[in-house]
């Protein structure tokens, strides 16, 4: 079981750049991949190309009014929790901006460990609607708990190795890259030429091999890796 939570990418919208970075770095603390913005524009390009599970959104921003922004968020389709952040502490406020398309409100000041229960909230939310439980081979897998087991066995695995396992559970037998694995369970800040996701592999290779006396992630040279319950004969 992993710490209670799956390893997700999280975008923090906030132009006061210290409590941003202070925020940011608690909750990677937590187990979280986290990317900043400090502007509406800024997010708005990073929302286009980059897959966030939750968006923390300050209501204050330089150049755009926060529920516009999430309004814009909503009628373009984005379905990514937003949880709305700021100093408004009116009623008609809070009514306005879930009204408009978040998912939770907090305001500020706040306490870290409150915006952490209420990230882990929104996603037991957004898990609950999809399947409970993955499934290849023996190896089983609950999004919603982080908890892995192969024939019944508990995995006890790193944030990051369940959030490897999870994706390339979710995606088998198909091949994914190091490049999208890196993407979908590191943030921006992470070295694209480092080899993390080597390193999480060779450990959720070396627990799978423990579990299953077998090799379940497969190399394809020149491709990436696949999640496979069986090696098939001559590979």
């Amino acid at each position: 079981m992993v710490g209670g939570i799956v390893t997700v990418r999280i975008l923090i919208v906030e132009d006061a750049v210290e409590l941003a970075e202070a925020v940011a770095d608690g909750l990677r603390d937590r187990g979280f991949a986290v990317d900043l913005a400090f502007t509406a524009r800024d997010a708005e390009e990073k929302t286009v190309v980059n897959e966030y599970d939750v968006i923390i959104l300050d209501l204050n921003l330089p150049d755009a009014d926060g529920i516009e922004f999430c309004r814009r968020l909503r009628e373009d389709g984005a379905q990514t929790a937003i949880l709305m952040l700021t100093a408004r502490d009116r009623i008609q406020d809070r009514v306005r901006g879930l009204d408009t398309g978040a998912d939770d409100y907090m305001v500020k000041p706040f306490a870290l460990e409150e915006l952490a229960a209420r990230i882990r909230a929104l996603l037991r939310r957004r898990e609950a609607r999809r399947r409970p439980e993955i499934c290849v081979g023996k190896l089983q897998i609950c999004p919603a708990t982080a908890a892995a087991s192969y024939n019944g066995r508990e995995l006890s695995l790193t944030s990051r190795e369940f959030a490897v396992l999870e994706y390339l559970a979710s995606r088998s037998p198909e091949v994914i890259s190091a490049e999208e694995l890196m993407e979908h369970v590191c943030d921006e800040y992470a070295n694209p030429f480092s080899n993390t996701i080597r390193v999480h592999l060779a450990n959720l290779r070396r627990k799978l091999r423990e579990a299953s006396g077998e090799e379940l992630i497969d190399t394809v040279v020149g491709r990436g890796y696949r999640l496979w319950p069986k090696q098939p004969a001559g590979q």
